[in-house]
C-alpha cells in the first residue's frame, strides 16, 4: 500500500533511489506555479538538484476517490527558508501515475492586508 509519509520524506531528503519506486514509469508530474511538466526521471533530477538541505512534515492528508491530497511544510535545515506544498496524487495500485504540485513561499501577509488589521496567525 502507498505510504504518503515515506514518499514525502524521500522527496524532502532528495533520495533518488527511494523516490523512484513510488512512481509508475510513465507518470507525469506538473508544477503549475512554474508551468513545468516532468517525466519521473526529470522530476527526480529537479528535486535532487535543488540547493540546500531540507526538512519538513506533513500537515494534512486527505483522500477522495482516486486522489490523495498532501499538504507539506518544507523548510531549510538552517530555517532560513520555508515553503508549503500542496500535492495532488493520482495513485493506481501502489504507484503515482500523476502528481500535480503547487509550491508557495511562506511569509508575512502583504503590507496592504496588514494595514486592514484583519485575520490572525494560523500558527505562532
Amino acid at each position: 500500500m502507498f505510504c504518503c509519509e515515506e514518499f514525502v520524506q524521500a522527496v524532502i531528503k532528495q533520495d533518488a533511489e527511494r523516490i523512484r519506486p513510488f512512481f509508475a514509469p510513465d507518470a507525469r508530474i506538473r508544477w503549475h506555479c512554474t508551468n513545468e511538466c516532468f517525466t519521473v526521471e526529470e522530476y527526480i533530477l529537479a528535486d535532487c538538484a535543488y540547493p540546500g538541505r531540507w526538512e519538513g512534515m506533513i500537515e494534512s492528508i486527505r483522500r477522495a476517490d482516486d486522489c490523495t491530497v498532501i499538504v507539506t511544510r518544507v523548510y531549510s535545515a538552517d530555517r532560513r527558508a520555508s515553503f508549503h506544498c500542496v500535492s495532488f496524487l493520482q495513485i493506481s495500485g501502489d504507484r503515482i501515475v500523476a502528481l500535480d504540485e503547487y509550491w508557495a513561499d511562506d511569509g508575512a501577509p502583504p503590507d496592504w492586508r496588514r494595514a486592514m488589521k484583519i485575520g490572525s496567525p494560523i500558527r505562532s
